[in-house]
């Protein structure tokens, strides 16, 4: 029998589909955890929007920062882009979920989910190899 001397691998070309899809595979390991943290311990669920900003903050400077290594350059520009189509795609599930309308806290949200983005891919340039 021959051993298999190369797998396949998927890779997603686009530094910002990639830097996307690590953001929200973040943010449902994030919820998760938040939600195990609300189940086991004495954590008040009017603590939960501090913690969901948290979440979401991290994950769009991690999403960031994978968009930038892999960019390999103008990490600031795919992290912000990253941020903003975050944010956006946030925005626009809460539209149709929970009827949330356009208001100054979504613009807000545009703006940090744009400044966390920018400096995860900045970050993530700069530790490329």
């Amino acid at each position: 029998m021959n051993p298999i001397n190369k797998v396949n691998q998927v890779r997603i070309a686009s530094p910002l589909l990639s830097g996307l899809l690590y953001a929200f595979v973040m943010m449902a390991a994030g919820t998760l955890i938040v939600s195990l943290l609300l189940l086991w311990s004495n954590v008040q669920e009017s603590s939960l929007p501090t913690y969901g900003k948290i979440v979401h903050g991290l994950s769009i400077f991690i999403g960031g920062w994978v968009a930038g290594k892999r960019s390999g350059s103008r990490g600031w520009y795919q992290g912000g882009i990253l941020g903003a189509l975050y944010a956006v795609t946030v925005g626009i599930v809460g539209f149709l979920a929970f009827d949330n309308s356009l208001n100054w806290a979504a613009l807000a949200l545009l703006g940090g989910a744009f400044a966390a983005g920018a400096l995860g891919g900045m970050l993530g340039v700069n530790t490329r190899k």
